[in-house]
């Protein structure tokens, strides 16, 4: 059973959080699948992970772009895999399924946004009865992570 871990924004927004846990996810030789909750958040993560940093860009693709099986990272809407990702972030709204083969799993969410918060608390309680082994990460003053639970 994949590690199930909640990143809980107080500082940073997820354009700022999500490309460096890319990075450190493609450093540890895994392909990741970002899984957003709308069409239109997609094509905004889309579009910033080509221009996030000067220095740099996150390599990606999405339904649209063909070869998927290729992509170091895949942008969704939907329960799909085809770049065999080995971690799946699920963000703004999506819900985390768990029936993919991962090695960890992460659900990042606006803690600033009460619906989203009563969404990832939701979302907690029920993976904690289902039994999954959980984790949760909130973001300190300095934008740095404090594992809480």
């Amino acid at each position: 059973m994949a590690e199930i871990w909640f990143y809980h924004l107080m500082r940073q927004p997820l354009e700022r959080v999500l490309p460096p846990l890319l990075e450190k996810s493609i450093e540890r030789g895994w392909r990741a699948v970002v899984q957003a909750g709308s069409e239109e958040r997609m094509r905004v993560l889309d579009d910033h992970l080509w221009t996030y940093s000067e220095e740099s860009f996150l390599a990606h693709g999405t339904p649209g772009d063909g070869d998927p099986e290729l992509q170091p990272v895949y942008l969704t809407t939907s329960g799909e895999n085809p770049n065999g990702a080995k971690i799946r972030f699920f963000v703004d709204g999506a819900h985390v399924d768990t029936s993919g083969s991962y090695n960890r799993t992460i659900l990042i969410f606006d803690g600033n946004d009460e619906d989203r918060l009563t969404e990832a608390r939701s979302q907690w309680k029920r993976l904690k009865v289902e039994g999954h082994a959980l984790q949760y990460w909130q973001q300190n003053e300095n934008g740095g992570w404090e594992k809480k639970a």
